[in-house]
């Protein structure tokens, strides 16, 4: 540690030639300390410049980076970013728009758009009608692909190449999805017409915490499934390839359905099992770690759990399932140097709406529809097919 004076992140990604952004991710990652109090973040001079001398040698020079000859991916987006471990939209602080904002105000600023147009209510029967198809013990990432699909269908305009098109799919998918859901001649609103779908029972803020919950799950740095979107956007694809494409990557436990496991293990510490067996069981049964702990991006902890458990302790009858999440989090503090992440503050919205233990995923979903059509927005932008990686052979060689 140098006695210079120190950079700030502005000073510090301006000599790295890179956005601030990019910055934390580094921080992120441990390839660079930085020192935050009052005034904000700050960097030690010598380690910006022992790094930015390692970056043009070669990028795998960097400790953590690919072995030499393994290509690095970084995309710039102009939608989300992580200072200081606060989540922003664009300038814009995601806990203060879940806060105070409906999730379509939210899309409506994000896209720029007066209103969303929904799809016409004999669309909207199309895909009910598929769905229904499908059986009622059909996983519900897939009742939404076959949605997307029938939305598609009735969409004349669906190939047009116009990049407008992208955001008028992405309002059809965000207000028809939940539609779809839904019986129909339900309450106009995306939240309050998901919660129709989710929830067997009205409650008093309900649909304002699942508009809080849709606001925080739009947009989190480069997930594999805004990758697959993005992938699909660089050739050109339409709105519906694009989610359907996302939908593909996002239905994996380690990304889109991870809010399962961590339903199970609440549901089981509420229902009466002791917390360090259920922790016990959960790590035995799925094999990926403890389910709703951990979020590297951040180095005090997923501020979107926090201020969606925050909101939830102000609902009504929420003190059982916030007890048993709080139970989990002193067994996991005792053991493990672990916070709770967004699975688990989803898990604990789904409990205590009496959702299945699937429903966090849908919600999850729709709200990261909007994230999705915005990186294919920036997309078409970028020359197309610019991320089509190449392939390098290491089989056994021709006989």
């Amino acid at each position: 540690m140098s006695d210079l004076p120190r950079l700030t992140a502005a000073e510090a990604a301006a000599r790295l030639g890179v956005k601030p952004e990019s910055l934390y991710a580094y921080v992120s990652r441990g390839l660079l300390s930085r020192e935050r109090d009052a005034a904000g973040s700050s960097f030690d001079p010598l380690e910006i410049e022992a790094f930015s001398r390692r970056r043009r040698r070669s990028p795998s020079a960097v400790p953590g980076s690919p072995a030499p000859g393994t290509p690095l991916m970084v995309l710039d987006t102009r939608l989300a970013h992580i200072e200081d471990d606060e989540l922003h939209y664009r300038e814009r602080s995601t806990a203060r728009l879940a806060r105070e904002s409906t999730f379509e105000e939210v899309v409506r600023w994000l896209w720029d758009v007066p209103a969303l147009r929904a799809p016409s209510p004999a669309d909207l029967a199309v895909a009910r009608r598929t769905i229904d198809a499908l059986g009622p013990e059909a996983p519900p990432v897939d009742r939404l692909v076959v949605a997307v699909a029938a939305l598609a269908a009735g969409d004349p305009l669906r190939d047009d190449p116009d990049p407008s098109q992208l955001v008028r799919v992405g309002a059809r998918l965000v207000t028809g999805l939940p539609a779809a859901l839904a019986p129909a001649d339900q309450p106009a609103g995306v939240a309050r017409t998901l919660w129709r779908a989710l929830a067997p029972r009205d409650l008093p803020g309900g649909p304002r915490l699942l508009d809080a919950a849709l606001v925080l799950v739009i947009d989190h740095d480069l997930a594999v499934s805004t990758l697959a979107a993005r992938v699909a956007a660089s050739a050109r694809a339409s709105g519906y390839a694009v989610v359907t494409a996302a939908l593909g990557a996002f239905d994996a436990p380690l990304h889109g359905t991870a809010s399962r496991a961590a339903a199970q293990l609440v549901r089981a510490v509420r229902d009466g099992r002791s917390p360090s067996l259920a922790i016990a069981r959960a790590v035995r049964d799925g094999g990926r770690g403890i389910p709703g702990f951990g979020q590297p991006l951040y180095a005090a902890g997923d501020m979107r759990a926090t201020v969606l458990l925050e909101l939830l302790r102000d609902a009504t009858d929420s003190a059982d399932i916030l007890a048993a999440v709080d139970a989990v989090c002193d067994e996991v503090a005792r053991r493990a140097d672990l916070r709770p992440n967004l699975d688990l503050a989803l898990a604990a919205l789904t409990l205590w709406a009496d959702m299945s233990d699937d429903a966090g995923s849908v919600i999850f979903a729709i709200g990261r529809i909007v994230g999705w059509i915005s990186h294919a927005v920036d997309e078409y932008d970028e020359r197309p097919m610019r991320l089509r990686p190449r392939g390098r052979y290491v089989g056994p060689a021709p006989e």
